[in-house]
């Protein structure tokens, strides 16, 4: 826990930009939390749970949905810790990249639960 502190220190004092992707994605990963909890619709019985190119929308039950919640606290909570140690191993360079990646995913998993609901 002591290499975590440290590392945000030095983040904080020397990087900035990745202490803003890292605070960005958290803010990020809490929109898409929320968005996804109100959006669970437990009184409905069929959703639109997937899409397939051959099938089309997949229906299933609302804990299919369950997982936009818990990719929203992955993206929040393990991949700051992930960005912290990637800091601390191989630099900020690789870090930066994994933030963006991260952010790309967070935006990418709105597209498909926003894509997903319009369709139910």
């Amino acid at each position: 826990m002591n290499i975590f502190k440290e590392d945000i220190a030095e983040i904080y004092h020397s990087e900035r930009g990745i202490l803003a992707s890292m605070i960005l994605n958290i803010l990020l990963s809490i929109g898409l939390l929320i968005f996804s909890i109100i959006h669970l619709n437990p009184n409905s019985a069929v959703v639109k749970i997937g899409y397939g190119d051959i099938g089309g929308y997949r229906d299933g039950s609302w804990v299919d949905m369950i997982a936009f919640p818990l990719l929203a606290l992955t993206f929040g909570v393990i991949h700051t810790f992930l960005t912290l140690r990637i800091y601390h191993k191989r630099g900020s360079g690789m870090a930066k990249f994994f933030l963006i990646i991260t952010t790309a995913l967070i935006l990418g998993t709105f597209c498909v639960l926003v894509r997903l609901l319009g369709e139910g």
